[in-house]
């Protein structure tokens, strides 16, 4: 089979005949929108089910998603609009206490009440409706109707994505939870979730309500729960028995209905099929004729039901492709523009669905929290909801959990204090330790007395020294510190004294052993790249080199461990006596320690290697030592990479129990990165993309957590601590474009709870102003525009 061939594509404008089949919301409102713009067009949309039936409760869409309806066409939007039930608020009952905040602008509308529109605008523009065809042989079907395309909008169990595996290459995930969607005659006037606890664990509801009488009412657990239950072996009415009583609180006497009467026992609850296409295109051969066939909605792709998605995306892919269509071109080239952009924004629903999905599976994990954090939480679990964004939606609310977070004066969640041990920290910001590949023979330079101690100036809590050796060996680079000899001990003294006399910031120091990472050039000079002359010998823990150019190191003995061992000691020691305020240990991204820890470099026999609590023998030995020489009342943290991002490597189910034991061995705090560990290592990036490993860490562990990786913003940093994802950030490469990251962003928040050095006060009060102006202008410009688009719309 060939995917779509340019050579064989005709002029978009020369498209007759288009044939829809499945007759969901993405294939009708596709039908209705070719044909409102080009009525010409001879459009067919089959339907398994029967003229206006269909299955499901109710469906949710944001008010961006109405703008884009009306926009599109707005006949049909006002049809739809006019049927909406519309609510501001989310309420969340939890553990016999509930919150509710407002702002979120949702819209509830019965499944069946919106096919029927669109199914009646399909026939007011003279769609042709085929009702009652099931279709299982799609190029008979294009056949009989002579299509030049094929829309496949046949559903999540779609016979042409399968038919077309090959070409598709469609990856199905099915999500951990079973949930079962029911109905109720219970109305709720905001969307509500409700969680209550069982013997065997917790079970969640999602409500809302669609119509004057009626909401849909959907209950969600782990499989594991569900099965401890029984509700694997009961038939449909048992089970819903069993929902009316563990949800009756909230159902006002109601009960709860099911329009899924023709599924039987456990076959109404379903785990989510989470569904991504790799292409989404291909041209198949209808009586001798190339034609194309494009796959929309739920056939190319699926979102969780927790973030309301589903429905959404189906109506915008066919508002994309319609546009499409409407600029022109070839048809082939139309369709891979779809596919193109329509990929990419998928993409950003079904990470943000993931981490909403993988929330409400782990509900056990926030219920050691307190309603408000745990309705933070919620509210924010997708990553795409933030805390400036909350603020929008609902001030007054927002302001009393900051104000509740804080236990006292409401303030921005990164600039709240915190204690550990005898150490205060003025706010939750970090500088993180970043390599600047400037010392000699590891003496730290004045380039670094003057780049830390210009970040020390510039608000951050905490500076971190860069990962520094405790032997000659150990180095990355040339240009790597050390911290194994009286020089070094003496300049970093230095630095320590300056940061403690000329800020209020506290200074930390990084210890790590590059491992089979060592002896390569300096950043600039081509990362983790070995030296073109002047090398040492390596050791790591098994005779593993990091790539194919790097040495092979040795597998490190247990007397060379010993020794090591003895000069992390040494180097704690030394840190002490330099003053420093922290010591964190490096056991992350394939250094010494990381390549114990990862199965992918740990090949040993002995019993430094096999399980994960194996693997993880001599960093814990190190850290043990190296806590018993550290001062009892200052903290120490570990740097773990806490997924490997590559085949057989560690996971973050992996971390945790790393986590744990470096807890029981005194660890304050986890460090949380992730990948470096390999070559091989495929992260998947993105925005804050390694804070759900400390979010998962901080929360199943009970150990403190540093957020670290593509945080870049306070409103970022601020819906980390305040969903208690971490309790502290460290900001790497927005460090090195600003020393004075946290002063900037202070006064972009307009906060003045942060200090600023008395030597730039009034560059302070100057910059405060000009912010002020800007954001004043900007709501301005925003109240104009939303005035003009008003007037527009109506």
């Amino acid at each position: 089979m060939n995917s779509i061939d340019p050579s064989k594509s005709a002029p978009a404008s020369d498209l007759q005949r288009i044939l829809c089949i499945g007759g969901g919301p993405a294939g009708l409102y596709f039908a209705l929108l070719m044909k409102a713009r080009n009525p010409a067009l001879q459009i067919t949309v089959v339907e398994r089910n029967r003229p206006f039936d269909t299955f499901g409760w109710g469906v949710v869409l944001s008010d961006q998603t109405l703008a884009n309806l009306r926009a599109a066409d707005a006949p049909t939007a006002a049809l739809i609009g006019n049927e909406f039930h519309h609510w501001d608020d989310i309420q969340v009952f939890f553990k016999g206490r509930q919150v509710r905040s407002g702002g979120h602008g949702f819209c509830g509308i019965g499944r069946k009440r919106l096919l029927n529109i669109l199914q009646e605008r399909c026939l007011e523009l003279g769609v042709e409706l085929v009702f009652e065809t099931d279709v299982a042989d799609d190029q008979a079907m294009a056949a009989k109707y002579k299509a030049d395309l094929v829309i496949a909008s046949d559903g999540l169990n779609s016979r042409i994505r399968q038919r077309y595996a090959e070409v598709f290459r469609p990856d199905i995930d099915l999500r951990n939870c079973r949930f079962v969607w029911l109905g109720t005659h219970q109305t709720f006037d905001a969307f509500t979730f409700a969680f209550e606890q069982t013997e065997h664990g917790w079970f969640q509801a999602h409500a809302y309500q669609f119509d004057d009488k009626t909401s849909t009412f959907i209950v969600e657990t782990p499989e594991a729960v569900w099965k401890a239950h029984g509700l694997d072996q009961m038939e449909q009415p048992e089970a819903i028995a069993f929902c009316e009583k563990l949800f009756a609180k909230y159902l006002g006497g109601h009960s709860l209905i099911s329009n899924a009467t023709h599924l039987r026992g456990s076959a109404n609850w379903i785990r989510f099929p989470r569904v991504v296409c790799e292409r989404w295109t291909h041209r198949i051969d209808v009586e001798g004729r190339s034609v194309p066939v494009v796959l929309m909605g739920d056939a190319a792709h699926t979102a969780h039901f927790s973030i309301g998605s589903g429905t959404k995306l189906a109506l915008e892919d066919a508002i994309d492709l319609a546009n499409e269509f409407a600029q022109g071109g070839t048809v082939d080239h139309v369709l891979e523009g779809y596919e193109a952009r329509r990929s990419v924004e998928v993409l950003k629903i079904q990470n943000a669905a993931r981490n909403s999905t993988e929330w409400f599976e782990n509900v056990p994990r926030y219920t050691g929290m307190q309603i408000e954090q745990f309705a933070y939480s919620l509210l924010t679990r997708s990553q795409r909801i933030s805390h400036e964004n909350l603020r929008l939606r609902d001030t007054q609310w927002l302001s009393g959990y900051e104000q509740w977070l804080a236990g006292g004066k409401a303030l921005p969640p990164m600039l709240m204090p915190y204690k550990v041990r005898g150490l205060t920290l003025k706010n939750r910001i970090l500088v993180s330790p970043m390599a600047t590949y400037s010392a000699v023979d590891g003496v730290p330079q004045d380039f670094l007395l003057v780049h830390l101690g210009a970040r020390a100036l510039g608000g951050a809590a905490m500076v971190f020294v860069e990962m520094t050796s405790p032997t000659p060996e150990g180095r990355i680079t040339p240009g790597c510190t050390g911290l194994y000899n009286d020089e070094q001990q003496a300049a970093f003294k230095r630095i320590v004294d300056f940061v403690h006399t000329q800020s209020s910031a506290k200074i930390a120091m990084q210890l790590g052993h590059s491992g089979p990472k060592g002896s390569t050039r300096v950043g600039w000079e081509g990362t983790d790249e070995p030296l073109e002359s002047g090398n040492w010998p390596l050791l790591a823990a098994s005779a593993l080199s990091y790539g194919e150019q790097n040495q092979l190191p040795a597998a490190i003995t247990r007397a060379e461990m010993d020794t090591l061992r003895d000069q992390f000691v040494d180097s704690t020691r030394r840190a002490a006596e330099c003053g420093f305020d922290w010591l964190e240990l490096h056991c992350a991204h394939g250094y010494l320690l990381s390549a114990f820890i990862s199965p992918l470099t740990n090949l040993r026999t002995d019993e430094y290697g096999g399980d994960i609590e194996a693997r993880c023998r001599y960093p814990l030995e190190v850290f043990r030592a190296m806590r018993a020489a550290w001062p009892a009342d200052k903290p120490m943290s570990v740097r773990i990479s806490a997924h490997d991002w590559a085949p057989g490597g560690n996971t973050d189910a992996d971390a945790i129990v790393v986590a744990r034991l470096f807890k029981e061995a005194g660890a304050d705090f986890i460090d949380v990165s992730s990948g470096q560990t390999t070559r091989a290592a495929k992260p998947v990036y993105g925005r804050m993309y390694q804070t759900p490993f400390s979010d998962r860490i901080r929360n199943e562990v009970g150990i403190s957590t540093i957020a670290v990786g593509a945080i870049t913003d306070a409103d970022q940093a601020n819906s980390i601590i305040a969903a208690g994802r971490a309790d502290l950030c460290a900001i790497a490469r927005p460090h090195l474009a600003d020393p004075a990251w946290t002063l900037h962003e202070a006064a972009k928040l307009q906060s003045r709870d942060v200090e600023w050095p008395v030597q730039y006060l009034s560059g302070r009060d100057q910059m405060y102003r000009e912010i002020a102006k800007q954001q004043q202008l900007a709501a301005a410009a925003n109240a104009a525009m939303a005035a003009q688009n008003s007037e527009e719309t109506h």
